[in-house]
């Protein structure tokens, strides 16, 4: 008797979630969608006098509305080995006459400085199905609104003990953290496949920050950072998308 029951039902319920089903090529949608995504960026303002070009990976997770409004939340770590500031502006006052640095074993180290940061936001934005496959890709602008960080990590060979003056929390005195509220703008293109089998996006993105020192001492100013900064980066972002639609079947197909 159960079993007829949920036969029944089962054939009531049906058509409702066959109409519920979208078709990507011939409608908007709304999706869930997870990204993750790679971008080439390029300082500005205060940023380009300690920094030079650097990389972010992130994640994300996406709201697309079935009008084609674009919500998400972002993460990106920023990283590079470029740093403009000469090893005098960052170590000065304890790099020896020559500008060397003498490590805790008492011999001149060998160590490389490099970025390392983060960018955190929340986005919204809007699509516009302008030269697009179906009507869920085409181009987009959106904003976002977040914080950004940035510093100077310092890493010694394997074989050298740090110094004392970069020893523990001494360290914090010279590696220049700041961070503020950030901002920015983005515009670009997605593109969403028929099949769902290959999702991206290609945009440019302008990123500013306004921000402070985050050290309550400077070793180099012998005093606390007071100054405001503006730290800014344009960037090229590449984005891989997996949706969590349910695609319509090509055929159906009825007993």
């Amino acid at each position: 008797m159960k079993l007829r029951h949920l036969l029944l039902s089962v054939f009531i319920l049906t058509p409702f979630f066959i109409v519920a089903q979208k078709d990507i090529t011939k409608e908007c949608i709304s999706t869930v969608m997870f990204s993750a995504t790679y971008s080439y960026q390029f300082p500005g303002a205060d940023t380009k006098i300690l920094y030079g070009n650097n990389s972010t990976v992130g994640a994300s997770i996406h709201y697309k509305t079935n009008k084609n409004w674009l919500w998400s939340l972002n993460g990106n770590f920023i990283f590079s080995d470029r740093i403009k500031a000469s090893r005098e502006e960052i170590l000065g006052i304890i790099l020896d006459n020559d500008g060397q640095l003498i490590t805790g074993d008492g011999i001149y180290g060998s160590y490389a400085m490099f970025e390392r940061g983060f960018h955190i936001n929340a986005k919204f934005g809007k699509l516009f199905s302008v030269l697009a496959p179906n009507p869920n890709s085409g181009f987009f602008v959106n904003g976002s609104l977040g914080y950004l960080l940035n510093r100077v990590r310092i890493e010694f060979s394997s074989n050298a003990s740090p110094p004392q003056n970069l020893d523990g929390d001494y360290r914090y005195g010279y590696d220049r953290m700041r961070g503020g509220l950030a901002y920015s703008g983005e515009f670009g293109y997605l593109f969403m496949s028929n099949t769902r089998v290959f999702n991206f996006s290609l945009s440019m993105e302008f990123v500013q920050a306004h921000t402070k020192s985050l050290r309550e001492w400077d070793f180099n100013l012998m005093g606390p950072d007071l100054k405001s900064y503006i730290d800014r980066y344009i960037g090229i972002k590449f984005a891989v998308y997996i949706p969590t639609y349910k695609r319509m079947p090509a055929d159906y197909y009825y007993f």
